[in-house]
């Protein structure tokens, strides 16, 4: 029998503030290369000033509430403390709505885009496994496939939705692509903004196609590697470091956006990885990935019906000749017209609509 979520807020001590505010008077800065600012990582002045705003400007306090005036909660699920929103729709009988985030993600991507979304759904944004509120020290590791049998099982076993819709971008995609080729009888459909497809150059002839794969290997695959095979060690660092975790996640924010992403919302999203020391455990699907593969197996499809957003600056923009052998229900490909890879925090008045379509058009 499935156990009652119970009630979450967020209430981070002052202790850890001060703690925060100290580690950062005392950041020890590196120099950097004489190259084009931004060509070997995050730049040094930009950091500088980052973090000087972290330690003396950013208000914790203000973002906190904001997160605060959503329903959150928490239930034992799969052996964690699984933590999630669960924001009632407004309209007449809301579709229920998974909305999943990924890496460095976290639900504060989903802070602007909830309250357009439950004109027409109830929304449940659960942290992933192993990231933030969902992140305590010593417990299991989830790669794709845990995850998207514990939302399942969220959906279906505590909250009781027997059928639903879910959206997410990066591994939050490709959770949603797991729960269509695993839980297809659950789903009413999948909406993606980032579209999970296999990367071997020879999957597909499309010119494009292997330029940005070579471009994507040659210059900014590198944090996969180094989280898909030694992510303890890594861990080390950015867990001990609060200069080192904004570096290592704005450079991320800086790469894969279309414009700059607000400070605030960055600090905010950085915060939550700091406060709750998730950020060794938030690489392990990668390292799950890296060790056994792609989480829908070689010769398996997604057959449910599935919608595309596809920004202009996402990270990879597959041809939809090669994401129609995994997907076999495409039934929406949107070209947006700006944005990139964190879409619903970047432009979540674009994305909104674009969900609320797919899924008005399955109901018919």
């Amino acid at each position: 029998m499935a156990v009652a979520p119970r009630a979450f807020r967020v209430q981070i001590p002052d202790a850890a503030l001060a703690d925060l505010r100290a580690r950062l008077e005392r950041t020890r800065f590196p120099d950097e290369p004489p190259l084009e600012t931004w060509a070997t990582g995050t730049s040094l002045p930009y950091l500088k000033e980052l973090v000087g705003y972290w330690q003396a400007g950013f208000d914790w306090r203000t973002q906190e509430a904001k997160l605060n005036r959503f329903a959150q909660y928490k239930v034992p699920l799969a052996g964690i403390d699984l933590h999630f929103i669960h924001e009632q729709g407004r309209g007449a009988k809301p579709m229920p709505l998974l909305l999943m985030h990924g890496w460095p993600g976290s639900v504060w991507e989903f802070h602007r885009l909830i309250p357009l979304l439950t004109e027409h759904f109830t929304v449940v944004a659960p942290s992933l496994p192993g990231f933030t509120f969902s992140y305590k020290p010593g417990q299991p590791r989830f790669g794709v496939e845990e995850i998207a049998d514990a939302f399942a099982e969220l959906m279906t076993g505590v909250l009781g939705y027997p059928r639903f819709g879910a959206q997410g971008g990066d591994w939050g995609a490709f959770t949603a692509a797991r729960l269509g080729y695993a839980h297809a009888k659950h789903l009413t459909g999948i909406h993606l903004n980032y579209l999970p497809v296999r990367r071997e150059p020879k999957a597909s002839d499309d010119p494009d196609w292997a330029k940005q794969l070579a471009q994507w290997a040659a210059e900014e695959s590198g944090y996969i590697a180094i989280q898909g095979t030694k992510p303890q060690t890594l861990a080390y660092g950015l867990g001990d470091s609060p200069a080192g975790l904004a570096a290592w996640i704005a450079e991320k924010f800086r790469s894969w956006s279309d414009e700059p992403i607000n400070r605030d919302d960055l600090l905010t999203n950085v915060s939550l990885y700091w406060f709750t020391g998730a950020i060794g455990s938030s690489f392990w699907p990668y390292y799950a990935r890296a060790h056994r593969g792609w989480p829908i197996p070689e010769g398996g499809t997604v057959d449910v019906p599935v919608g595309y957003a596809a920004f202009p600056k996402e990270i990879l923009r597959p041809p939809r000749s090669l994401a129609e052998k995994t997907y076999t229900r495409i039934e929406r490909w949107t070209s947006m017209k700006k944005g990139g890879h964190f879409a619903a925090l970047e432009q979540p008045e674009a994305l909104a609509p674009e969900v609320v379509s797919f899924f008005r058009s399955l109901a018919g």
